[in-house]
């Protein structure tokens, strides 16, 4: 991540600025959403995912004649949407039920992560013949999850309780692995000598750097939040704690992504000691219509860039990569909540369910993809074939996954569905 933008061509920035300028430009923004407001509305009427919808929408603008031809960059995804992302995710992890299943989210988002991006890059190296190095960096960046379909369904249909925090954390979590892996990746693709140490040594500088950068931003942040009444300055200040976490760590080529994570669990979590009740309602409304400012436009881009992107020389690789990042999600899934089938962070089997067919590919692997610098191998090969690998993620696991819960009980859908989840409460107890 960090390390893009360290080996960036000058000029290649240059135009990535100006592509987010004109991305930024307000006669795009009020058209976009003026079509993300429309389509929010039917997908809520046809209950469906709005994500779902937008993506759709967007397929369907780019094949207009008068479609304006919008650049979806890693610069603009990064600096523009990402944070309000990751820290609104994060004001809602409340630490005293975040911490019982921290080991548990760990595994997932660590050893998982791993496992799913080696068993990636080991089939798109055998199956599809991709050089190690493009092999590796897609099975990293691609590992990435973003499951804010199942997340809408949740807030949609008022579910709580454990699943929807092992959604969301393991996410949140599972991003930053994946940051920080795709950092060390093009590092050693940039030709960097590192030894089993020096990678070690590089890890525990980001992950610890990153940290820190979070934790000190949100605490000079709620220092100055304590010293107002005003709701107004108090959700200024969660901005600047949200934005200026991820750019002081982007800053030192750390991790932005944890750094925003950390300042957003900071400010949940001890932000009652400096924000009054009124103004963490005031907070919590802000940032979840940042989230779906940053949500519509995002996936209203994916939709236009899938429409214009070329995929015939790729086609097969596709359709082995989407194959493999299934078959890897479920080999990190499955196996890790084994470890812990006899403890008391034991997850039952609808659970591990909706984790495996649930973890949807989004906006920070895409970001990741197009952040790739010119000279490594294969950059267009693993741009296009992440972009196909998010469609599919997004139109058919975000479509079937609704029906997969509540087929699996944790969604209401008819008349026994009490009985229907005393006998599936009873059948795990029993798994």
């Amino acid at each position: 991540m960090c390390g893009a933008k360290k080996f960036a061509s000058p000029h290649r920035g240059s135009v990535q600025s100006l592509a987010t300028r004109q991305m930024l430009s307000i006669e795009h923004i009020e058209v976009l959403l003026l079509i993300a407001a429309v389509v929010a509305m039917l997908a809520r009427r046809l209950r469906v995912p709005y994500s779902i919808g937008l993506v759709i929408a967007g397929i369907g603008l780019a094949l207009l004649p008068f479609s304006p031809r919008i650049e979806l960059t890693k610069q603009l995804i990064f600096t523009a949407f990402l944070p309000p992302l990751i820290f609104e995710a994060a004001i809602h992890l409340r630490w005293i039920e975040l911490r019982k299943d921290l080991p548990l989210v760990l595994v997932l988002a660590t050893v998982g992560v791993v496992v799913s991006a080696a068993a990636t890059a080991v089939g798109m190296h055998y199956l599809v013949h991709w050089t190690w190095m493009a092999a590796v960096i897609f099975g990293v960046l691609i590992s990435a999850t973003d499951p804010v379909s199942v997340i809408a369904t949740f807030k949609e249909s008022r579910v709580g309780g454990r699943v929807r925090l092992l959604v969301e954390a393991e996410s949140l979590f599972n991003d930053c692995t994946a940051a920080v892996a795709y950092t060390i990746v093009l590092a050693l693709a940039a030709g960097q000598s590192m030894g089993a140490a020096g990678a070690v040594k590089t890890l525990v500088i980001i992950v610890a750097g990153a940290i820190a950068c979070g934790a000190v931003v949100a605490g000079a942040a709620l220092l100055l939040t304590g010293a107002t009444d005003d709701h107004l300055i108090q959700v200024t200040f969660t901005i600047v704690a949200a934005y200026g976490s991820f750019l002081l760590a982007e800053h030192f080529h750390l991790s932005g992504v944890l750094a925003t994570l950390t300042a957003g669990l900071i400010i949940a979590n001890v932000g009652h000691l400096a924000i009054s009740s009124k103004s963490r309602e005031a907070v919590e409304d802000f940032w979840e219509y940042a989230a779906f400012f940053a949500n519509s436009l995002i996936f209203l881009m994916i939709g236009i860039r899938v429409a214009l992107q070329s995929f015939r020389s790729f086609i097969i690789s596709a359709a082995v990569a989407i194959l493999l990042v299934i078959v890897s999600r479920a080999l990190a899934i499955y196996p890790c909540c084994l470890v812990f089938s006899r403890s008391k962070l034991r997850v039952s089997a609808r659970h591990q369910h909706i984790l495996f067919w649930g973890g949807l590919r989004g906006a920070l692997g895409l970001a990741l993809a197009l952040g790739l610098p010119p000279e490594i191998e294969g950059r267009q090969g693993i741009i296009a074939v992440s972009f196909a690998v998010v469609a599919f993620s997004i139109l058919v696991q975000g479509l079937t996954i609704t029906p997969l819960m509540r087929r699996l009980g944790e969604l209401p859908g008819c008349s026994d569905e009490p009985n229907r989840k005393f006998r599936q409460d009873l059948q795990d107890s029993h798994d």
